[in-house]
């Protein structure tokens, strides 16, 4: 017998994509999502055209509502909480609203699990920025990129956390509630900390969602702007590997249940923001690409990978798709197209 899953944020990017694989397996899952960021739209239309209008469950609703989230939550055997305000730069200049949606919203949700009857799995996408900018550890500069001096297979999960920016205050608010619930209340949870994910579905803009921006960026003819000096070295993770990590954690509950993950592509899937993707980019538009470039700006990492060895071990993952295969996956779906809103 399947499970019932609710996917909060079920409309965004991993969520259509995460809905897309649930429904496929024949699972019963409810969207529980507000339409708000760009594109939700556009992938619950691609939704209803494979499954149709009666085969796709989208409950209108928002975090912020206690009520809306608790009745969603009554049937669910599993939560996946994708459902968050993304981006830092909304976060500074809209604090109150980035505190309502991560933090509150992810409290809202919790009780709206605990008090459900039915202790459902409970899984959350947190982000690598509870680690703040890690001024403390050592970076050496490269030709074409930056790297940890210490840290050959990066950041573990043993890294002091240090939100920086309301994103990460609120991220990783909602990251300790979640880690808590499980030690006070017994709750099954699971908290991904998650690096760059990319790939279809993925509506970018500047300041989320960069790998899919660029992309976009370079098909429609908008120029790129380059803060910093293009050497900034991400992992990059494409979103099927992260779905496999997804269904790994919630098919292993015993394994998974009250542990924190890092959660990317690993130090054998990084690459420069610029020095290293333009080549790639360039390589599949056929022309050079126009860019701009900027200062740094605060709290920018120089480097961020994620040490994945804790989560290959328990849960018996890693990524399969390299970042070369990956971008070029994204490059074509966008190219068939997909316009951002």
């Amino acid at each position: 017998m399947g499970k019932h899953y609710l996917i909060t944020g079920g409309a965004g990017f991993i969520g259509s994509n995460y809905v897309n694989r649930l429904l496929q397996r024949g699972e019963t899952v409810t969207i529980f999502d507000n339409l708000s960021r760009a594109g939700a739209v556009r992938n619950i239309r691609w939704l209803k055209e494979v499954y149709g209008e009666k085969g796709v469950d989208l409950v209108l609703g928002d975090v912020r509502e206690t009520e809306q989230v608790a009745r969603a939550a009554k049937q669910a055997d599993v939560i996946v909480h994708l459902a968050a305000q993304v981006a830092v730069t909304t976060s500074v200049t809209h604090p109150r609203e980035d505190f309502e949606i991560n933090a509150l919203g992810t409290f809202n949700t919790l009780e709206a699990a605990r008090l459900s009857g039915r202790n459902p799995l409970f899984l959350y996408a947190s982000t690598n920025k509870v680690y703040g900018g890690m001024d403390d550890v050592a970076i050496i500069e490269e030709p074409t990129r930056y790297r940890y001096a210490d840290f050959p297979e990066g950041i573990s999960e043993s890294q002091p956390l240090d939100f920086h920016s309301p994103y990460g205050c609120s991220k990783g608010t909602g990251d300790q509630y979640v880690r808590d619930y499980a030690r006070i209340y017994g709750l099954p949870t699971v908290v991904f900390r998650q690096s760059c994910i990319y790939g279809p579905r993925q509506y970018g803009i500047e300041d989320q969602g960069w790998v899919a921006w660029f992309v976009i960026a370079a098909l429609t003819g908008k120029r790129i702007s380059i803060y910093g000096d293009g050497k900034q070295v991400r992992d990059i993770l494409f979103v099927e590997d992260l779905l496999n990590a997804y269904d790994a954690a919630i098919e292993n509950p015993f394994v998974s249940s009250g542990q924190v993950y890092n959660i990317g592509g690993g130090a054998k899937n990084i690459l420069s923001v610029w020095t290293e993707f333009q080549p790639i980019l360039e390589r599949l538009i056929g022309k050079p690409l126009d860019v701009s470039w900027g200062d740094w700006r605060p709290g920018d990492q120089k480097v961020y990978v994620s040490d994945i060895r804790k989560a290959s071990r328990d849960l018996k993952w890693a990524p399969k798709v390299s970042v070369k295969e990956g971008i070029e996956k994204l490059f074509r779906w966008v190219q068939q197209g997909v316009k951002p809103s």
